[in-house]
Protein backbone atom coordinates (compact mmCIF):
# COMPACT_ATOMS: atom_id res chain seq x y z
CA UNK A 1 0.00 0.00 0.00
CA UNK A 2 1.13 3.34 -0.74
CA UNK A 3 -0.83 5.32 2.20
CA UNK A 4 -2.90 7.02 -0.23
CA UNK A 5 0.25 9.38 -0.86
CA UNK A 6 0.42 7.99 -4.63
CA UNK A 7 4.05 7.03 -4.52
CA UNK A 8 5.01 10.64 -4.57
CA UNK A 9 5.67 10.95 -0.47
CA UNK A 10 9.40 9.34 -0.51
CA UNK A 11 10.93 11.94 -3.77
CA UNK A 12 9.41 14.98 -2.14
CA UNK A 13 11.23 14.73 1.35
CA UNK A 14 13.97 13.94 -0.56
CA UNK A 15 13.73 17.18 -2.82
CA UNK A 16 13.38 18.86 0.32
CA UNK A 17 16.24 17.90 2.31
CA UNK A 18 18.41 18.09 -0.69
CA UNK A 19 16.69 21.87 -1.25
CA UNK A 20 17.59 22.69 2.12
CA UNK A 21 20.94 21.14 2.09
CA UNK A 22 21.46 23.22 -0.95
CA UNK A 23 20.44 26.43 0.52
CA UNK A 24 22.44 25.97 3.29
CA UNK A 25 25.61 25.51 1.65
CA UNK A 26 25.14 28.60 -0.78
CA UNK A 27 24.71 30.94 2.52
CA UNK A 28 27.90 29.54 4.20
CA UNK A 29 29.97 30.71 1.04
CA UNK A 30 28.49 33.97 1.25
CA UNK A 31 29.22 34.12 4.69
CA UNK A 32 32.86 33.00 4.25
CA UNK A 33 33.17 35.43 1.18
CA UNK A 34 31.72 38.17 3.49
CA UNK A 35 34.57 37.59 6.14
CA UNK A 36 37.67 37.78 4.03
CA UNK A 37 36.27 40.99 2.64
CA UNK A 38 35.97 42.74 6.06
CA UNK A 39 38.95 41.51 7.03
CA UNK A 40 40.66 43.22 4.02
CA UNK A 41 39.04 46.29 5.05
CA UNK A 42 41.14 46.35 8.09
CA UNK A 43 43.33 49.96 8.13
CA UNK A 44 47.08 49.85 9.70
CA UNK A 45 46.08 51.28 12.64
CA UNK A 46 43.95 48.29 13.37
CA UNK A 47 46.60 45.62 12.99
CA UNK A 48 49.33 48.26 14.55
CA UNK A 49 46.42 47.75 17.67
CA UNK A 50 45.69 43.71 16.91
CA UNK A 51 49.90 43.21 16.91
CA UNK A 52 50.14 45.13 20.35
CA UNK A 53 46.83 43.68 21.85
CA UNK A 54 48.48 39.77 21.19
CA UNK A 55 51.99 41.39 22.41
CA UNK A 56 53.78 40.90 19.37
CA UNK A 57 55.32 44.20 19.70
CA UNK A 58 56.16 46.80 23.02
CA UNK A 59 54.74 49.88 23.50
CA UNK A 60 57.42 51.84 22.41
CA UNK A 61 57.45 50.31 19.35
CA UNK A 62 53.59 50.57 19.36
CA UNK A 63 53.39 54.31 19.77
CA UNK A 64 56.44 54.93 17.34
CA UNK A 65 54.39 52.94 14.54
CA UNK A 66 51.01 54.84 15.65
CA UNK A 67 53.18 58.28 15.21
CA UNK A 68 54.34 56.86 11.37
CA UNK A 69 50.83 55.81 10.55
CA UNK A 70 49.31 58.98 11.68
Amino acid sequence: MMNGLNGMGRGMGFGRIFLGVFIWIILRALQNGNTRYTSQDKTALDILKENYAKGLISKEEFEQKKRDIL
